[in-house]
Order: C-alpha cells, then sequence, then structure tokens
C-alpha cells in the first residue's frame, strides 16, 4: 500500500463529468478527499475508452467509470499507478490479471450499487408486467378501447427467477418480497443459508429458466458467464414469461435473445445492457415492441452516484494513507502493492 506521509496524485477520469463540466455523482463526494491532505487529485484531461500508459505514468491512482484498464495501461517500465478504483461493482472492463502482475490494487463498491440495481429490476419487472410502454403508446394514439387487449400479468403466485445469488441479488430478494412471488435463485457459488433466510430456494439454472415467470439476470460477467444464456436456456422459457438483464450483455448471447422475441417465443425483456455498448442503432432490439431498453444506466439516481463516489474515492483515500480498502478485488496484492 501507499507510504503513509507521502504525496499522492489522483486522476478522475473525465467521463464521470456531466455535459456543464461538474462531476455526475455531485460535488459533496468529493469531500471525502480531504481525508488525505497530502492526497492532491485533478481530473484527467480527456476521456478516454481506455486507459493510456502515459495516464497511468502519470497518477498514484485512477478513479475509473467506463475507461477500460488493459495491459497495454501497465506495460511500461514508469507506470506509476497503484490503485485503480472502478466507480461501480463491475470489473470487466479492467485486465485484473495486468494489475494483479504489476502489484496494482483494484477496488470497486459492491454496497453501493445494491439497492438502486434492485430497484431499477423492479421498475423494469412492472413495467412489463404491466405493459406499461404498450398501454403509453395506445393513450398517446387515441387509441382508448385497445386497453382489453393489453391485459397485464399481476405478480402474486408467479415466480421469480434470478440467476446469481450475490449481493444485488439477495437486495432483490428482499425488495420484491411484499409482492406474493415465489422466489428461486441459480448461483453454484451462493450462500445457500443466506437465500435460504430471505425465503428462497436455490435450483439449477436449467430449471429456473423452465418454472420462472420474470428471469433476471444479476450476475457477475466472468470467463464462466460469458454467453452462459443462450438458445438452449431461451427454449425452455414459457411463452408468458419475460427476460431482464441488469448485469452484463455478453452473460446473454444476443442473437438467440433476438430470435426469441422476434418469433414470438416468450413475451418480452427489459434490457439495461447489451453486448455492444453503445447499442447499435441497427440492432433489432431497439425496434421491439415488446421490449424496453435502458442505456446501462436505469439505475443512475443522485443517490446512487453519490454512494458509489463516496465508497470509490473513500478506497483511494484509505489506500493513499497505508490503510486497506474496504472493498478489493484482488486482496492478494495487497502485500506488496507498490513493488511495481
Amino acid at each position: 500500500m501507499a507510504a503513509p506521509g507521502s504525496r499522492f496524485k489522483l486522476g478522475i477520469v473525465r467521463d464521470v463529468l456531466n455535459a456543464a463540466g461538474e462531476p455526475s455523482f455531485g460535488s459533496a463526494a468529493l469531500e471525502v478527499l480531504k481525508g488525505n491532505p497530502a492526497l492532491d487529485w485533478e481530473y484527467t484531461a480527456q476521456a478516454v475508452k481506455e486507459i493510456t500508459a502515459d495516464l497511468a505514468a502519470s497518477y498514484d491512482g485512477l478513479y475509473v467509470n467506463s475507461s477500460r484498464v488493459s495491459s497495454a495501461t501497465v506495460a511500461r517500465g514508469d507506470c506509476r499507478l497503484r490503485i485503480v478504483a472502478r466507480h461501480g461493482v463491475g470489473y470487466d472492463s479492467v485486465d485484473v490479471g495486468a494489475l494483479s502482475a504489476k502489484g496494482i490494487v483494484l477496488t470497486n463498491t459492491p454496497i453501493a450499487v445494491r439497492r438502486p440495481v434492485a430497484v431499477a429490476t423492479l421498475t423494469l419487472l412492472f413495467a412489463l408486467a404491466g405493459r406499461l410502454f404498450a398501454k403509453d403508446r395506445i393513450t398517446r394514439a387515441g387509441r382508448w378501447t385497445e386497453r382489453n387487449d393489453l391485459m397485464g400479468a399481476g405478480l402474486v403466485g408467479r415466480t421469480l427467477g434470478i440467476v446469481g445469488g450475490g449481493g444485488i441479488g439477495q437486495e432483490l430478494l428482499k425488495v420484491s418480497a411484499p409482492f406474493g412471488m415465489r422466489r428461486i435463485v441459480a448461483d453454484p457459488y451462493a450462500d445457500a443459508g443466506a437465500l435460504a433466510a430471505l425465503d428462497t430456494s436455490t435450483v439449477p439454472l436449467d430449471q429456473l429458466m423452465r418454472e420462472a415467470d420474470f428471469i433476471v439476470v444479476a450476475c457477475l460477467l466472468t470467463d464462466e458467464t460469458r454467453h452462459l444464456i443462450g438458445a438452449p436456456q431461451f427454449a425452455l422459457m414459457k411463452p408468458a414469461a419475460y427476460f431482464i438483464n441488469v448485469a452484463r450483455g455478453p452473460i446473454v448471447d444476443e442473437p438467440a435473445l433476438i430470435e426469441v422475441l422476434r418469433s414470438g417465443r416468450i413475451a418480452g425483456a427489459a434490457l439495461d445492457v447489451f453486448e455492444q455498448e453503445p447499442v447499435d442503432p441497427a440492432n433489432p432490439l431497439l425496434r421491439m415492441d415488446n421490449v424496453i431498453v435502458t442505456p446501462h444506466a436505469l439505475c443512475w439516481t443522485d443517490e446512487c452516484f453519490h454512494a458509489i463516489a463516496s465508497d470509490g474515492l473513500r478506497s483511494v483515500v484509505d489506500f493513499s494513507l497505508g490503510r486497506r480498502p474496504a472493498h478489493v478485488v484482488n486482496p492478494e496484492v495487497l502485500g506488496r502493492a507498490g513493488e511495481g
């Protein structure tokens, strides 16, 4: 970890700024940085799709939103970087192995996103169940009498299936408890005791795909989960079932999803994530009336971003003071961080 008392330079990647040039998470979270008077910080000169080796040579720490951190980022001998703090929970945009090999700590913010993502998931579930956007369209078009053909799906007695029983999955179980649904989770690594305490049972993925009326993807993207859900899994779904993805696009085989939606094989989908982001304007999903789409940002609220930034920036401050950050993705490097 960083040596206490020495100056520490942090770069906050510019893609966290809004159109007015202000931090999208609000200025209050920046107060956290005052926890180390020896910490100097600035926004990077440009927003970049990938953190460059020049940036890695310029800062002790980087606070990163959507920019990728690759092996090339840290490959040079003059790499100064000692910590990368992710603005969010997912870290599939970071080459963790490359950072670990250089003794660079990676942190994320798993606690801050749990409730916002769970609430965003319920927002999509309610919109699908109530056929909200279809009813919005007929109302604006003056087709009031068509409402009889747009009956929604009640939730009591329906089955909610969650792929991923980690922090977000468990938070979704908590917030969905009042709505009378049976809840099941597919996750071979989940804490079965914690899920049982939330009145939930664990089942194999195929069983979840067959039984659930609403299927929510809420797991991390890893080599193991990439294209975890494809044509064989979609073929198991009920024709009246809905599919929701609030995790990462590549967990799903998108062409297979497009096909089952296009053919009417399932009732619909709600997607906050895509295999390619930003999503291609020609993507057929954007033209389907039975699909709700949002730009990987449905959970973004002032509350959510303040919590994420406060946690993420606090991890940098703790590291700069020689303390262990709260949420370290690669804890094995902590004893040698700073060796380079």
